[in-house]
């Protein structure tokens, strides 16, 4: 069983996905960890299947799940839910924007917590996207506390077992889980810790929420999220 698991979603990201994997592995084998990426393919409407098919046959690391368009939040709480077993269990998004540079920091900090969360900075994103993580923050920090700053940063490194009956518990359409997680770790008193992970531009593929449909997910989101809160008591 590896130690160490990477979930990582990917959409539509046939010019990045090559790249990004070769950043990680890089990394994770620099820092001599015994590691597993598990990359779950949403249902991809170009050629990022084939791309991550071709990199598989040469890599026994890289494990490719493909499924029909589930969303990015249900595809990220299916690769916890699959990954229980694993030590530790690391979420990181494919579109390179948030880059491994910082992961040395938070896998040499795992001794002492089970929460370790990157916060964005020098993030450059449209107002609806800040108004949309900003609405988050305040329902999070409202509904179960102020544990986490950034509570949908892709870039979170926990150990699985502090969190296995709440995983199990969330329903599998939930548009933002991570949001969920971040709220648990402070409500559960897990232990956290933090620290800034520079959010590069996208320079390929494509958002797959866009305008109002941003807002609906917003919505949705939020609603899950304090649900949830009001189940765990």
């Amino acid at each position: 069983m590896p130690e160490l698991t990477v979930v990582m979603p990917v959409y539509n990201e046939e010019g990045a996905i090559a790249q990004v994997l070769t950043q990680w592995r890089d990394t994770l084998q620099a820092l001599a960890i015994d590691y597993r990426i598990a990359v779950y393919n949403d249902g991809s409407r170009d050629r990022t299947l084939a791309v991550l098919t071709d990199i598989a046959k040469t890599d026994s690391r890289l494990q490719v799940v493909d499924q029909p368009n589930a969303g990015h939040g249900p595809t990220i709480l299916r690769g916890y839910i699959e990954h229980l077993d694993s030590p530790w269990l690391f979420q990181v998004d494919s579109d390179g924007e948030l880059g491994p540079e910082e992961f040395a920091t938070l896998w040499g900090k795992r001794a002492d917590y089970d929460f370790l969360i990157g916060s964005r900075v020098q993030r450059q994103s449209p107002l609806p996207r800040q108004i949309t993580t900003w609405v988050s923050r305040l329902l999070v920090w409202g509904a179960y506390g102020t544990a986490v700053f950034d509570v949908n940063c892709p870039y979170r490194l926990f150990r699985p077992a502090c969190l296995r009956d709440a995983l199990a518990r969330i329903p599998a359409d939930t548009f933002a889980p991570n949001l969920i997680l971040s709220g648990l770790a402070s409500l559960l008193g897990i232990r956290v810790w933090q620290t800034e992970v520079v959010h590069s531009t996208r320079q390929t593929g494509e958002v797959s929420i866009k305008k109002w449909k941003l807002f609906k997910a917003a919505l949705s989101s939020g609603w899950q999220t304090v649900l949830f809160r009001g189940k765990v008591g």
